[in-house]
């Protein structure tokens, strides 16, 4: 997709889902100490660093707590008010603000943390080719459910064959997802945060 329609989709969803935000604010202030958003530096196109923002899902300090960075199915650190908004992605609504500010696209693959990209071979390092997004080619075919080794290859695969078809193709198979809630966790708890 292009710059000007990933900010128009952005822009108009931030608009259609700030009651759904508002609430979900709300819930979590109510719920649990601490902000409401969750800011993680995470790595973009080109290898730049960005700050991503979420709305929090777990208790405050939480990365400091059990497995850290990782998370596993029935996180006791995961908050009640967190376990649902995780159901349905909802925790990634402050993504579309990360669209406007130009740090991610709708559509590519899901930004990581820079000790993945450490590792990553010169192969692997194509998928920082292209701005970051909030859903992408690896997300709708399996997720968190998959290694990240595979999750890798299906973003570089996305890189070498992304198309407005293909984006259109992924955002219609994302709000399937969002509504089963297929691959939200991983049982290899190498795969991390995503």
């Amino acid at each position: 997709m292009t710059r000007a329609l990933d900010i128009v989709i952005a822009a108009a969803a931030l608009v259609v889902l700030s009651p759904v935000l508002a609430l979900a604010a709300l819930a979590i202030r109510l719920e649990s100490r601490g902000p409401v958003i969750y800011r993680h530096r995470r790595v973009g196109r080109h290898g730049e660093q960005f700050e991503l923002l979420k709305l929090r899902t777990m208790v405050q300090g939480a990365e400091t707590m059990g497995t850290g960075l990782y998370i596993e199915d029935r996180d006791p650190r995961i908050t009640r008010t967190g376990r649902l908004l995780r159901r349905f992605s909802l925790d990634e609504l402050p993504n579309l603000v990360n669209v406007l500010r130009g740090d991610l696209a709708i559509v590519g693959p899901r930004p990581t943390v820079s000790e993945q990209v450490d590792l990553y071979t010169d192969h692997q390092r194509r998928r920082l080719e292209v701005r970051p997004g909030i859903t992408g080619w690896a997300q709708v075919n399996g997720r968190a459910s998959l290694p990240w080794p595979e999750r890798i290859e299906l973003d570089v695969w996305y890189v070498e064959h992304r198309s407005l078809r293909l984006d259109l193709r992924i955002l219609a198979r994302t709000v399937k997802l969002l509504v089963t809630g297929r691959g939200l966790y991983s049982q290899d708890l190498r795969q991390g945060w995503d």
